[in-house]
């Protein structure tokens, strides 16, 4: 904060996007032009090193959690004061965690996986309450119209967030703990409440740097951060934090939303909160332009919750990995497992200690791409066929039961009798 005393943000280039001659990162936009993917090393925030992984591993190993893959293997990567998040917890300190999903479609991804897995992981670890946030309006506000298309229809948009709420139900989260809510259907005062105070901190000429908005988009998107934000202040919620502003929040999401959590810690001070807390995951890739995109559900590329074994075994033999770089390019260190998708969905979905030795053997011809395909269609299938199964139990009950604000089962200091 400047000594005028107003909030001074930092340059795009530093806060939410890396756009060089190779990565464009943004919450809208995520591609890279190197055919070896995203620079991950230039959109860290702080490192999740050997000591600060270690520690958030024993704390899980206590409470009976096995250590995390996405942890172990480096997809979760970066953070902001995660270290502070433990050093509470170890004093006694609870917190909180939030994440959310914006529908897009009636089926989620794998890459949405990735987040949701290690979050319900971070709950379990840790036994705190969760919110999850459906940003519906984000999506009728941002979506990208071309040439004589209708808008989705905010009903349409409704029904894809009540498919996306089974798709994170079947995933396992505890009912008791975890708070799901839509932004059209919930919209308390509190919460209100700090998005309004968060609108007024932050200028519009800041927005438009921060993410890239032009002059021709509508309001209502401008308008959005603050709403994806708030939740990140436990006041949002007076059913589970009672009032309470001094709840620490940690935010699990993908590097490409660090932005919105980013102007909060610099508002966090004038709202009398504490600064949200984050640790970042990778992209899963799509299997449409490879390791250079994110995937995405509204684009082809994309294995759904929905795709039967049949769709997820087609999809999988019908790709071909881009070409190594010819000598003499510029990436043309670029190994087989660098620009292959395959390897890449291995490396986020192959529990086993096995995938140490699949890089090596595949980069030295020990084992073909139909080698990989084969094993990870077996994976997925088994993972997605499990969701599936779940998924038929989510009634329409469960789902009203899961976005009714009511209090959690939430210890305000855990490992005492102070329940909210």
């Amino acid at each position: 904060m400047a000594a005028d005393g107003n909030v001074r943000f930092k340059p795009v280039e530093e806060s939410c996007s890396s756009e060089d001659e190779t990565d464009k990162v943004t919450p809208f936009i995520a591609k890279s032009k190197s055919k070896r993917g995203f620079k991950y090393e230039k959109l860290i925030k702080n490192e999740i090193d050997d000591n600060l992984r270690s520690k958030i591993e024993e704390i899980g190993r206590k409470n009976g959690k096995p250590v995390n893959h996405f942890l172990k293997r480096g997809i979760f990567f970066s953070h902001r004061d995660m270290e502070k998040i433990l050093d509470s917890y170890e004093k006694g300190e609870s917190f909180y965690l939030y994440t959310g999903r914006g529908p897009s479609t009636k089926s989620m991804h794998i890459g949405h996986l990735i987040p949701f897995m290690f979050t319900r992981w971070l709950q379990e670890a840790f036994d705190v309450p969760l919110v999850i946030q459906m940003s519906d309006d984000e999506k009728y506000f941002s979506e990208d119209l071309q040439n004589g298309e209708e808008p989705v229809s905010i009903e349409t948009i409704r029904e894809q967030t009540r498919e996306n709420v089974k798709d994170i139900i079947a995933l396992g989260f505890d009912v008791n703990k975890t708070f799901i809510f839509s932004n059209f259907e919930y919209m308390c005062p509190e919460y209100y409440k700090n998005i309004c105070r968060v609108q007024r901190l932050i200028k519009l000429s800041r927005m438009k740097i921060v993410f890239d908005f032009d002059d021709n988009g509508n309001i209502g998107k401008i308008n959005f951060p603050a709403i994806q934000a708030a939740p990140c202040f436990s006041s949002s919620f007076p059913h589970i934090f009672h009032g309470k502003r001094d709840v620490p929040c940690l935010v699990p999401c993908a590097i490409d939303q660090d932005c919105y959590f980013d102007l909060m810690r610099e508002i966090a001070i004038k709202l009398d909160c504490k600064k949200p807390a984050l640790i970042h995951s990778k992209f899963v890739p799509s299997l449409v332009g490879g390791v250079r995109y994110k995937m995405s559900a509204s684009k082809p590329g994309s294995i759904l919750l929905t795709d039967t074994n049949e769709e997820i075994e087609t999809k999988i033999n019908e790709y071909n990995a881009d070409p190594i770089p010819e000598r003499g390019s510029r990436d043309n260190r670029s190994k087989k497992s660098d620009v292959d998708v395959i390897y890449h969905y291995l490396y986020y979905f192959m529990k086993s200690d096995e995938f140490d030795t699949l890089k090596t053997k595949y980069d030295n011809d020990e084992i073909q791409s139909d080698d990989l395909k084969s094993e990870l269609i077996k994976i997925l299938k088994t993972i997605i066929g499990e969701i599936r199964q779940r998924r038929k139990q989510v009634t329409d009950e469960m789902v009203k039961r899961f976005m009714t604000p009511r209090p959690l089962n939430y210890k305000y200091k855990h490992g005492s009798n102070e329940i909210l």
